[in-house]
């Protein structure tokens, strides 16, 4: 049973920070593939950064140069920095985990999302 407990969401004016955390617990091993998915009201769900369980980090082309996704592996954590936010970020925020070390397909594991609002 793996758990995923995602924190940090809220509102935040245009051009503010946020820092997303997730907590994964369980069968969960270091080397598992993590990132986080958003997804805003009527529009599909998207990757917007993924890091394999060797270290490589993906982005969404919109959000290169703005979000960084880290973590440690000493507490199964994924985070996910958001600099210069803008209002077409608001979305709601999934953690999610694929079963392997590779970022690839669809995760195994899902949190139960958060919500990001940004204000213009």
């Amino acid at each position: 049973q793996v758990q995923l407990v995602e924190s940090g969401g809220g509102l935040v004016q245009a051009g503010g920070s946020l820092r997303l955390s997730c907590a994964a617990s369980g069968s969960v091993f270091s080397a598992n593939g993590m990132g986080w998915y958003r997804q805003a009201p009527g529009k599909q769900r998207e990757l917007v950064a993924s890091v394999s369980g060797a270290g490589t980090r993906r982005y969404a082309d919109s959000v290169k140069g703005r979000f960084t996704i880290s973590r440690d592996n000493a507490k199964n954590t994924v985070y996910l920095q958001m600099n210069s936010l803008k209002p077409e970020d608001s979305a709601v925020y999934y953690c999610a985990v694929w079963r392997y070390d590779v970022v690839f397909g669809t995760p195994a594991y899902w949190g139960q999302g958060t919500q990001v609002t940004v204000s213009s």
